[in-house]
């Protein structure tokens, strides 16, 4: 375990030094930020009836996904990974005395985390005082925020072990192109990142989930606004527990399979 951390710690200071390339997203992030809002306004401006969530609660969701864009977005990826499986150089990771599946899971967890704490922090710094029809509101209460810390790192782990299977997949398919297009595309739709899933038809919102996806954004996200009472946050507590076991699983067992096949490609 200790290897694993220290991993983490190195990969993680490794990550902070990329500063200027966080301002850069944190200006972009906070573009399509108010550009998203401001089309949520002119539907709620427009639309008939009370809506399935409120406009400040939506404001909020979109200010999270934003701030946390590198804990629920898949194709936010390694390349390193795909260079070590293309080229034939995971023949050193196999040397390596440790397995390659907790190795490389410690890589992406830190990579992400250190890539959201450099740009959730400006982000959320400034969203909370901007003016009302666009700012970040506090969660209703302290238990409130704890739930939706608990949720978000839990949802962070199961983003990690979905994203692990695409990695996984290289190994078969020596081109990382095809999985990261199918995994993005579906995870982006599917966890609520192009449209909230509380504005999804009923149908579609039962489609959405039987799959793991919105465990890593749009469930944490509507908990910090409320919008998912505290008994339902802990009920979906278990499903991102037991979601995040069998991704495990599923993840190991595919690794050795993957290793015990391998064929060291390149020169």
């Amino acid at each position: 375990m200790k290897m694993y951390i220290s991993v983490f710690k190195l990969r993680f200071y490794n990550g902070l030094q990329y500063r200027a390339a966080a301002l850069a997203g944190v200006a972009t992030q906070f573009f399509w930020g108010f550009l998203i809002i401001m089309v949520f306004q002119a539907f709620y401006s427009h639309a008939e009836g009370t809506q399935p969530i409120s406009l400040p609660q939506l404001t909020t969701y979109v200010w999270l996904q934003q701030a946390f864009l590198a804990f629920i977005m898949l194709w936010f990826r390694d390349n390193e990974l795909f260079q070590l499986i293309t080229s034939g150089n995971i023949a050193y990771e196999l040397c390596r005395p440790s397995g390659i599946y907790n190795f490389w899971y410690a890589k992406l967890l830190a990579q992400r985390v250190s890539s959201a704490l450099l740009r959730s922090l400006p982000i959320l710094g400034i969203a909370f005082f901007l003016p009302r029809s666009y700012r970040l509101s506090l969660p209703p209460d302290p238990a409130t925020l704890v739930l939706f810390l608990v949720t978000l790192a839990i949802g962070l782990f199961v983003l990690v072990s979905v994203s692990m299977l695409i990695y996984i997949s290289v190994f078969v398919t020596m081109s990382p192109v095809g999985s990261l297009l199918i995994f993005s595309v579906a995870g982006e739709f599917l966890s609520g990142s192009i449209i909230p899933i509380p504005l999804m038809p009923d149908w579609l919102q039962n489609i959405v989930r039987l799959f793991p996806f919105h465990l890593s954004a749009d469930f944490p996200f509507r908990v910090y606004s409320g919008h998912i009472p505290k008994e339902a946050a802990l009920a979906g507590i278990v499903s991102q527990l037991l979601w995040l076991a069998f991704l495990i699983l599923v993840g190991r067992a595919a690794m050795n399979r993957a290793l015990r096949r391998v064929v060291v490609q390149g020169g």
